[in-house]
């Protein structure tokens, strides 16, 4: 049973990835790949920084988990064409199983895992608030990539 201090941090994760889903369903490889500006991320870009994000809340919570392409998608990273970047499958294939992973470690987080100490963005000091921050940091991208879906000419996700 998830904890009740990190249970709507947990729905919410599932809420974004069926919202994400509905985001890339029907995308083509070049559509993930186009943004708005130079100083813009396109969606292959922000799908990886938020399984980059995950890996790192399951390293908190004791699942460690990451593939080698994560790390170009870390905090401050910037939105670059490299040929160590990751196609639109992989990146998807990674977003799903930080999905299957984040789900079983949410589902198994002890209080003594949840009560460990963590600097900020933790808004308690500890893992707990770093779960629930995550979850808010997650939302604030998955909207970014809504948002792309309909400037690229497709069907809203939300109605």
């Amino acid at each position: 049973m998830i904890p009740s201090r990190i249970a709507l941090a947990a729905n919410t994760f599932n809420q974004n990835a069926g919202v994400l889903k509905r985001t890339l369903d029907g995308l083509t490889n070049d559509e993930w790949l186009r943004r708005p500006s130079d100083h813009s991320n396109h969606l292959l870009w922000i799908v990886a920084h938020i399984a980059w994000t995950r890996s790192r809340l399951l390293s908190k919570l004791g699942a460690e988990w990451s593939e080698p392409w994560m790390k170009l998608y870390d905090r401050g990273s910037q939105c670059v064409d490299s040929p160590e970047c990751p196609g639109s499958p992989e990146v998807l294939a990674g977003w799903n199983e930080t999905c299957v992973r984040l789900n079983a470690a949410l589902e198994a987080a002890s209080d003594e895992s949840l009560d460990a100490a963590q600097g900020p963005p933790s808004n308690d000091g500890k893992v707990s608030g770093f779960v629930n921050f995550l979850a808010f940091h997650e939302t604030y991208h998955v909207g970014q990539a809504a948002y792309l879906r309909s400037w690229l000419g497709h069907q809203g996700v939300m109605g």
